[in-house]
């Protein structure tokens, strides 16, 4: 007798998904013809690559002698720097050592790249982007998730980290830095203000965090970064894309220290993709989660609710 209920659990556990996985559909749809009538190109590159961008804090998951990657960045910027103007990705991207009601291992990433763009252009094509996915999901101009009504019209909240510290936490954001409390404050206290009655840009980071972004040229201690929330969630990450190939072996080799002192396996240097950086024109990129914005559209708290399967499904 027990060995017919857990199927039915399951199934019932499948079905009750359906309205989710028909919105999951209609969004990435809806996606794919924003990016087409802004004549950007769809490309798509390799899931299996030698080496991952070396950063501290993503785990790339081995498959053999290679790596799946966590982001197509590399190659996606390789294109760039070969001449493609604006190209676009969705795909699935892999990542160790997550899980929980916001992250998933295997998860659906969007990322697009501009040459002649900068941040603040990417600022205003995700107002775009996300207002037109709106409306072609019957949705229009304002949401609710979590008990907010989100205004989804342009313009958007716009919010340095260091305004962000100053209005919400309780040490500035060079204290933070020098104790070592950064993402502590983030998430803690600033996070749950973000994004609630209008999404939010929390841009300007300092220098330390630029990850793969170039710094102001007036402010030299600010790295050209944003990253979007939506009702408290972290939706996207952009960058005005760092160029100087000697800077970003700099970089790498930081976080392949950090990675070192921290006892996980240290990456090689993608040497391929140093080399084309040079070439790379002045463009701008961001990876915005799929997933994470489903959930925003399905008014969920639990990333496992809007996908298929789940890990501990299979």
């Amino acid at each position: 007798m027990g060995g017919f209920q857990q199927p039915a659990r399951e199934q019932f556990k499948l079905a009750a998904r359906k309205r989710a996985l028909w919105l999951r559909a209609r969004t990435i749809q809806a996606v794919r013809r924003f990016f087409i009538e802004r004549d950007y190109l769809e490309v798509e590159t390799p899931y299996l690559i030698p080496t991952p961008a070396p950063e501290a804090h993503i785990d790339a998951i081995p498959a053999g002698k290679v790596f799946l990657h966590t982001s197509p960045e590399l190659c996606m910027k390789r294109l760039l720097a070969a001449g493609y103007p604006g190209i676009f990705q969705i795909c699935r991207c892999f990542r160790g050592a997550e899980r929980g009601t916001r992250h998933l291992p295997e998860f659906t990433l969007l990322e697009w790249y501009g040459a002649g763009m900068d941040y603040r252009d990417l600022m205003r094509e995700c107002e775009e982007l996300v207002l037109f996915v709106s409306r072609e999901l019957g949705f229009g101009e304002e949401i609710s998730c979590q008990e907010a009504h989100i205004a989804l019209r342009a313009p958007w909240e716009r919010l340095t980290v260091g305004e962000a510290f100053e209005r919400y936490a309780s040490v500035s954001v060079d204290e933070a830095m020098r104790e070592d409390r950064y993402d502590e404050v983030m998430v803690t206290e600033i996070e749950p203000h973000l994004g609630t009655a209008r999404p939010t840009f929390l841009y300007d980071y300092p220098a330390e965090l630029a990850a793969l972004a170039r710094v102001r040229k007036d402010d030299p201690g600010l790295a050209e970064r944003f990253e979007l929330y939506m009702a408290r969630l972290e939706i996207a990450n952009a960058f005005s894309e760092l160029t100087d190939p000697l800077e970003q072996r700099q970089r790498f080799e930081r976080e392949r220290e950090e990675r070192r002192r921290a006892g996980k396996p240290v990456y090689p240097l993608p040497e391929i993709f140093l080399a084309a950086l040079s070439r790379m024109p002045d463009c701008a990129g961001i990876a915005l989660g799929v997933d994470r914005l489903v959930m925003i559209f399905a008014d969920e708290t639990d990333i496992g609710n809007i996908v298929a399967f789940t890990p501990e499904e299979l």
